[in-house]
């Protein structure tokens, strides 16, 4: 038994299977741990989301930023771009309810004690500890699977407030949550995201950082797997951290981390838009 953590997918369903194929997957065997974002910009949003749904009792996943734009599309919290074909291609398939409830069922963070490690799509905020981490995740949760997650998708888009407050509450608190886990790369010194720029860790604005360089950092206890930054290319030189988006959906690679052995896989992917 393996057990593999795989970064972004974003719907690029070739790729994915041929990364499959490299590591000689077997469901009834080995586990898979997907650091979120699985639909949008790839060839084949619909197709991957069925493939991983098919895999599901060997898949632990946790959301990614367009996994929760595509529920909030299904929601009517947001409209369908042009530029979205991919995720109106599953909100018209016939299976998209089957698909979309298991989505909306996955968590935000996820503990994986036999490694002594967090899975996250974005990263820890840096004044939180592992436990503060998966306690905010598992609010956000329980209101995904509940009757309010209509209105927390029609309150999840903003970047305000840009930083955590033990005050907040609502709807409000739910948004600052979901930004941190799933879209945060700069905090400042008082752990406020600057949610505008994506470029590499060396282009951080005036007095932000990228948030594992953040002195006071308090989860450095835990390994933390996560995703979303595909700039840095799959290299930290901070330890304990180990970054899983290489840009797949941009022509670049798509990786498999053997959390056993620490063994790292690649698959080629060409560039899609």
């Amino acid at each position: 038994m393996s057990t593999y953590a795989i970064g972004d997918i974003q719907g690029c369903l070739g790729a994915f299977n041929s990364l499959l194929e490299r590591i000689a997957f077997d469901p009834d065997r080995d586990r898979l741990l997907l650091a979120g974002d699985l639909v949008s910009r790839g060839e084949d949003s619909l197709g991957t989301l069925r493939r991983i749904y098919a895999l599901r009792h060997a898949v632990t996943c946790v959301l990614g930023n367009h996994d929760l734009h595509l529920l909030a599309l299904a929601a009517g919290a947001a409209n369908v771009r042009p530029k979205e074909r991919d995720l109106a291609e599953i909100l018209a398939a016939p299976d998209r309810d089957l698909l979309l409830d298991w989505l909306r069922q996955q968590p935000l963070a996820v503990a994986l004690p036999d490694f002594n490690a967090l899975l996250v799509h974005a990263g820890v905020p840096p004044l939180w500890s592992a436990a503060d981490t998966l306690a905010r995740a598992a609010e956000v949760q329980a209101v995904l699977r509940s009757e309010q997650a209509s209105d927390f998708f029609h309150a999840m888009y903003g970047n305000t407030p840009a930083a955590w407050s033990d005050d907040l509450n609502g709807m409000t608190r739910l948004r600052v949550i979901t930004n941190y886990l799933t879209r945060m790369r700069f905090v400042a010194m008082d752990g406020a995201m600057d949610l505008s720029t994506k470029g590499e860790a060396d282009t951080a604005p005036p007095g932000f950082m990228p948030w594992f360089q953040h002195p006071g950092r308090r989860a450095t206890d835990v390994r933390i797997l996560f995703g979303h930054w595909a700039a840095l290319e799959g290299r930290v030189s901070e330890s304990q951290l180990e970054a899983l988006d290489t840009g797949c959906v941009w022509g670049g690679r798509l990786t498999a981390l053997r959390l056993d052995d620490n063994h790292r896989f690649h698959c080629d992917c060409s560039p899609r838009r």
